[in-house]
């Protein structure tokens, strides 16, 4: 199946993350929610959702968080990636993570 093609059509930002053992529950709570007031800050991030792990199987690789934001089309992430808030965002995301995976795609239907 070919992948979607084009910047237009809606577009889900994802980040799996593992955190390092000394970031504690109040600094991964304040991150997350400095991560969600990004929607506020960023005109083209639409929205934002996030979780832990619940894999039932051992298929994790460690990750332990799921973050998802929201874009309108593939432009709306890069204004976002260049936006100073998510510039100043990831200084403090990176000083917490220990191992990351970020993956962009577009959400396609089969019918």
């Amino acid at each position: 199946m070919a992948a979607a093609a084009g910047s237009g059509g809606v577009v889900k930002h994802l980040v799996l993350a593992r955190f390092k053992e000394e970031a504690t529950p109040e600094a991964l709570d304040q991150l997350i929610r400095r991560y969600a007031g990004l929607v506020d800050a960023v005109p083209s991030m639409k929205a934002f959702h996030w979780g832990t792990d619940v894999t039932v199987l051992d298929t994790h690789e460690g990750f332990t968080h799921v973050f998802e934001s929201t874009f309108e089309n593939t432009e709306g992430v890069k204004e976002y990636i260049a936006h100073p808030s998510h510039v100043e965002f990831v200084d403090e995301f990176l000083a917490l993570a220990e191992k990351m995976l970020i993956m962009d795609y577009k959400p396609a239907a089969t019918n």
